[in-house]
């Protein structure tokens, strides 16, 4: 696994110190991804759009310049057989299969979104009963309503039960103790407000909102309070233990609140990539059986640029074609992404690591 799948909080990657216990995970994306971070940028924070051009544009110009390093000219080809056609007549069967996948795919999203008039009050029940039990936790009447006000009032909260728990142990005996703490607020007060601000700007519907939330590592952050508590629970008085148990249990509210917006992010941009789909395979399936019955590369001379003519019009013809592939590469490629890097919740991680000869697990 040299790209390393994540926890839940995405424990996949080196960082700093977690107060005693070892190198630990980067709190960001970035940080506990061993890959560049260009990488990265086309994978999951680019906007699709951009990156289906630019596949677009690398095929155009692909074709352009293999057109043109061609010993033998194109209208030569088709004089001898008809590769143009061949091709062709494989987009049309090929496009036609893809829309009806995407059909398919629609109807796929939306039936979770079907059922009988119990299954939907089920689903509404469960919602506003962790809405109440998230409202207990902020000591609110009512919880934000937007996805990225939700996130952010819960990490709000974690940073003051963080602070709580310094101030509990403040006056604990065991200087250890107080050094693990400290090293572990702080951390978690550094990443909390890095990921609050950037929830302050986000909207749903664009990666913003689940980007940001990515980059709050809450699998390792309850890992880490777990483990200083269960060192050090001799030297813990009920009010320190007590502040433990505060900070894990905000932590564990974000967990499924972050799930939870994922799953809409991706219900979201699949219905986003049907509906380009079947936008782009319009034009992409005119056009490829217009090539089929009229184009001739005989019946187009000259040249553009010292490129031939009829290598241009089968090149962006081509690329037309292929349009509605690219766009489901482009949203797919993050798509995946996202889910290979939070495939579970809770502090687990999924990938190779070395931290079995740094914990002593006895």
């Amino acid at each position: 696994m040299s790209e390393g799948g994540t926890g839940g909080g995405g424990g996949d990657g080196g960082g700093n110190g977690d107060g005693g216990s070892g190198s630990r995970p980067g709190d960001t994306m970035r940080g506990r991804i061993d890959q560049s971070r260009v990488k990265l940028w086309v994978l999951m924070e680019a906007n699709r759009w951009v990156i289906a051009g630019a596949l677009l544009a690398g095929v155009f110009l692909t074709l352009v310049a293999l057109g043109v390093a061609d010993p033998s000219p194109l209208q030569q080809a088709v004089a001898q057989s008809d590769p143009v056609e061949t091709l062709f007549q494989g987009f049309v069967g090929a496009i036609i299969t893809g829309v009806t996948l995407v059909v398919t795919l629609n109807q796929l999203v939306l039936s979770q979104e079907l059922g009988p008039v119990g299954d939907q009050r089920g689903r509404m029940q469960g919602a506003m009963e962790f809405r109440r039990d998230v409202e207990d936790v902020l000591e609110t009447d009512t919880s934000p309503p937007e996805p990225s006000s939700f996130l952010s009032a819960l990490v709000d909260v974690t940073k003051v039960r963080a602070d709580d728990l310094r101030e509990t142990v403040e006056a604990a005996r065991d200087e250890e103790l107080k050094s693990k703490v400290d090293d572990y607020v702080e951390d978690l007060t550094r990443n909390a407000e890095s990921v609050s601000d950037r929830l302050d700007d986000a909207q749903f519907g664009t990666f913003g909102v689940l980007s940001a939330a990515l980059n709050f590592n809450y699998s390792w952050k309850i890992f880490s309070a777990r483990r200083i508590r269960n060192d050090h629970a001799d030297a813990l008085t009920d009010e320190a233990e007590d502040a433990f148990d505060d900070v894990v249990e905000v932590l564990k509210f974000f967990a499924p609140a972050r799930e939870h917006f994922k799953t809409l992010y991706f219900q979201w941009e699949l219905v986003n990539l049907s509906r380009a789909m079947l936008y782009s395979s319009v034009p992409a399936l005119v056009l490829a059986a217009a090539m089929i019955l009229y184009y001739d590369a005989r019946a187009v001379p000259g040249a553009t640029l010292g490129v031939s003519n009829d290598v241009l019009v089968a090149s962006f013809a081509t690329t037309v074609a292929v349009s509605p592939f690219m766009i489901l590469l482009s949203f797919v490629l993050r798509i995946a992404t996202v889910a290979k890097r939070t495939l579970a919740i809770g502090p687990f991680i999924l990938r190779e690591t070395d931290r079995e000869e740094d914990i002593d697990w006895e």
